[in-house]
């Protein structure tokens, strides 16, 4: 299990630049004109670990899994085009099934390259996407009702629609997504709701404005939550995939960039999606999982198999800092380091487990 992250933005903001950067490939074709995306684009990268590498060598695997993110770079939406404007709302299908929405808006000057809107404006910018979007998912609210008609829906259900298509014709998305069970969440999410996504705004700046914010980086920040924003130049990310990893290095040096735009995106994604990592390892594979904090034991094995919920035993753990110190399961265990925990065992960040079930 990893986490889907769709790209959404204005034509011509750099998502094609930054899906080639992020999924190091050239699928994504990157021109100076608007719509160059037209069929969306999907990438699937492995989330970097330096956890899994010590792991990995500890217990001297004959293979390394590591989890993954999944993007998805749609083309590029404008004012309108839920009524038919640039190319339509229907390209917002192919991220329907998205974990979280990457919003990137432009936050740098350049004369070479054309802005869809003449000038620069991240929060109109955003404004516009984020419009579209909702104007989409009144649509779906729309439809549902209709089928209404026919008793397909719960009065539960039906009592949730009327609710989020209320709060959703005020443009109020806010009330929804915290106001709302996790059960709710999930009908709406199924029904292919994307306002009430968890959400980052990725700032494409300038090289000097990544690790400090310039005029347009500063005024996103003045209204969103920090936690939510990334700096990311695509254009250097695209340099950097270009790159070997000694090269890699010595180039971020140079130009002091501390973190790759991957691994910013990653380290955000998992904190708005509330997720963690634990591993599994042994002399066939060691390998890293993705699942949501406060999981427990019996659907952390789930994630491995389905059927392992069902037929858990117990899980044997041993803390990642205790598996690197005693180096691997046998010693923790003659240490008294390695665990045996029940059902009701929550999964902690760098748990490194083996599970016991049934067979």
């Amino acid at each position: 299990m990893g986490f889907k992250c769709g790209i959404v933005g204005l034509p011509n903001v750099g998502k094609s630049t930054l899906f080639n950067a992020l999924t190091s490939s050239k699928n994504a074709e990157a021109a100076n004109f608007p719509f160059c995306t037209i069929d969306p684009n999907i990438g699937i990268v492995d989330v970097p670990d330096p956890r899994l590498d010590i792991i990995h060598n500890i217990s001297k695997s004959a293979k390394k899994i590591n989890t993954n993110i999944t993007f998805v770079d749609i083309a590029g939406l404008v004012k309108g085009a839920s009524k038919g404007e640039g190319l339509g709302n229907k390209f917002l299908s192919h991220i329907r099934e998205v974990d979280a929405i990457v919003h990137l808006i432009r936050c740098f000057d350049s004369d070479n390259i054309q802005h869809v809107n003449s000038k620069i404006d991240p929060l109109n910018d955003l404004d516009v996407i984020e419009t579209e979007i909702l104007l989409s998912d009144l649509e779906i609210l729309n439809r549902q009702m209709e089928k209404n008609k026919k008793k397909v829906l719960s009065e539960k259900e039906i009592q949730l629609l009327e609710l989020t298509l209320n709060s959703f014709n005020k443009n109020d998305v806010k009330s929804i997504r915290d106001n709302i069970s996790e059960e709710e969440y999930a009908f709406l999410i199924r029904l292919g709701i994307l306002s009430i996504r968890p959400k980052l705004i990725v700032c494409n700046v300038d090289e000097k404005s990544v690790e400090a914010d310039n005029q347009y980086t500063k005024l996103v920040k003045d209204k969103f939550k920090a936690d939510q924003i990334i700096n990311i130049c695509a254009d250097i990310e695209d340099q950097i995939a270009e790159l070997e990893d000694e090269d890699k290095a010595n180039f971020m040096r140079e130009i002091g960039l501390k973190k790759t735009g991957l691994n910013r995106l990653i380290t955000q994604g998992y904190e708005v999606l509330n997720l963690q990592t634990f591993f599994t390892s042994g002399p066939k594979e060691s390998r890293a999982w993705t699942i949501e904090k406060g999981t427990k034991a019996p659907q952390a094995a789930a994630v491995i198999h389905s059927d392992f919920e069902k037929k858990f035993i117990r899980a044997e753990v041993v803390d990642y800092n205790d598996f690197v110190k005693l180096n691997g399961f046998d010693k923790a265990k003659e240490s008294g380091k390695l665990r045996i925990e029940g059902k009701d065992y929550v999964v902690k960040d760098g748990d490194v487990l083996f599970f016991r079930v049934n067979a």
